[in-house]
């Protein structure tokens, strides 16, 4: 099982990301997928779930309204479209796959938002 995140990267206030995770060794279609981050000296927080089939999804009141979590079952990707970026969005997101009892976790990536 392996997830490979992808997207991070410096952005000022205001603006735009969009995180890939790239899953391989599973069945992607059959794991609900999320968006986990974590900020220096804070606990891990999920930010976003989809269901397997990407029928359903859930967001942080945090970033509802400003991030979308989506996901291409044919490319096994989960992506996280960040918009109107805060400063306080700076973290490590991780993704993550579940379908129970199964759980893995991706390396993370870093979204900094500073001016």
């Amino acid at each position: 099982v392996q997830l490979v995140e992808s997207g991070g990267g410096l952005v000022q206030p205001g603006g735009s990301l969009r995180l890939s995770c790239a899953a391989s060794g599973f069945t992607f279609k059959n794991y609900a997928m999320s968006w986990y981050r974590q900020a220096p000296g804070k606990e891990r927080e999920l930010v976003a779930t989809i269901s397997s089939g990407g029928g359903g999804t859930n967001y942080a009141d945090s970033v509802k309204g400003r991030f979308t979590i989506s996901r291409d079952n044919a490319k096994n990707t989960v992506y996280l479209q960040m918009n109107n970026l805060k400063v306080e969005d700076t973290a490590v997101y991780y993704c993550r796959a579940t379908s129970r009892p199964n759980d893995a976790w991706g390396q993370g990536t870093q979204v900094t938002v500073s001016s």
